[in-house]
Order: C-alpha cells, then structure tokens, then sequence
C-alpha cells in the first residue's frame, strides 16, 4: 500500500511511519524540514508544507496519513492544515484520509451532553488545540464525497509509553482500559492506526483508542 506521512518528523509521525515500513508498505513523508528525518533508502521524501498541497500532491496515495501538530500558540494551523487537505481530497474518494486526532472532543459518557475538554480539570494550556481539531473533525463529519477516519487517543498520550501491541477502541467516548486507566502510547496508537488502514472498520467515522498495560 502507498502511504504518504504529513508531519513525519514528529513524534506521533516517525513511530506510524516506523510501523508502516515494518509492515512492508511503500512509505512517503511530506515534510517541511527532511533534513530531520532518518537516512532510510526506504522513505520517498517530499519537501513540502501543508499549506500548500494539492490533489495532485495527494491522490497518487492509497492513504494519506495527518500527523501534523502546531506548535503552542498557533493551534488554529490544526483546523487550517485540515481544510487544507479536505479541501484537495474531496471528491478523491480512491485515497483515504487518515487523521491523527485529539481527545479532548471524546465524549465523557454516552449521553454526549459533555466532551472531555468541557470537563472540570481540562489542563487550559491543551484547550485551544482540542478546540481546533474538533473544528476539523466537524468539517470531516460535515463533508461529504471523502474518505476519512479520524482516531482519538484516550487520556494521557504518552510519547514514551511503551508498545505493547495491546489496545482497545470505542466510539465517539472517552475509554478507559481494563485498569481502570485512561492512557494511550504513541506506538499503540500507530499500531492502531495501522490497523485500520490495512483492514477498515471505521468508514467516514471516528472513533477512541486506549492502550492496554
């Protein structure tokens, strides 16, 4: 499968580029910066920003991977960078978007009368981004002739947390695993992410993911 990876360089996006090329797909990475990528013949590079991609930059992908992450204080580029790609992949539907989501628009239980972000506790300096990637997911569920899947990690998203192959998913609420405890490793979620994009169970959807200790 052709992979293409926005924002390999980060942290999310160099494990789900890792686990995408251990599982023997033909990866790309879309970066603005390859001089922070890893010298591997196996990685096709292109050199470019988000802002400025295209459908022709794009649908050549059987998926397009955005891992993309604003830095603190320009959290509205989360919303801006996905208009970006809805906007060249509509219409497009032979190459699916897949999107490195936040959790702080999960549900807290399944009433949906609250999202974690609305909840007592929310750290404030986590709000602008969870209020931005929620306006991207909105625009997701609000545009039709896409493909899509948009994956929220539950709870603290660990970057150092281990893999341990083990995970769960829900829906659109908030999970905790069978400790009781609400966390997810970046590389559980990239063996999650991988996942799907090998066999499908979320068309146009999103859906939570924790990790399992």
């Amino acid at each position: 499968m052709k992979i293409a990876i926005i924002g390999a360089t980060g942290q999310s996006g160099r494990l789900i580029m890792q686990e995408a090329l251990d599982r023997g797909h033909k990866v790309t990475a879309i970066v603005r910066s390859p001089e922070k990528l890893p010298q591997d013949s196996a990685i096709d590079v292109v050199a470019k920003d988000i802002f400025e991609l295209t459908a022709a930059d794009l649908t050549p992908y059987d998926v397009v991977i955005n891992a993309f992450n604003a830095t603190f204080g320009t959290e509205e580029q989360h919303a801006t960078a996905g208009h970006v790609l809805i906007d060249a992949l509509k219409g497009h539907t032979n190459t699916r978007l897949a999107v490195v989501g936040s959790g702080g628009s999960l549900f807290t239980d399944e009433s949906h009368s609250e999202r974690i972000h609305e909840s007592v506790g929310f750290p404030a300096q986590f709000l602008d981004t969870a209020l931005q990637m929620r306006k991207n997911l909105e625009e997701l569920q609000s545009t039709s002739d896409l493909n899509w899947v948009y994956l929220s990690p539950c709870g603290l998203f660990d970057a150092q947390g281990k893999r341990t192959g083990r995970y769960a998913t829900g829906s659109d609420v908030a999970l905790v695993n069978s400790k009781g405890e609400a966390y997810t490793s970046y590389a559980d979620f990239a063996i999650a992410m991988l996942d799907e994009i090998e066999q499908p169970e979320h068309r146009n959807e999103r859906y939570a993911v924790v990790s399992e200790s």
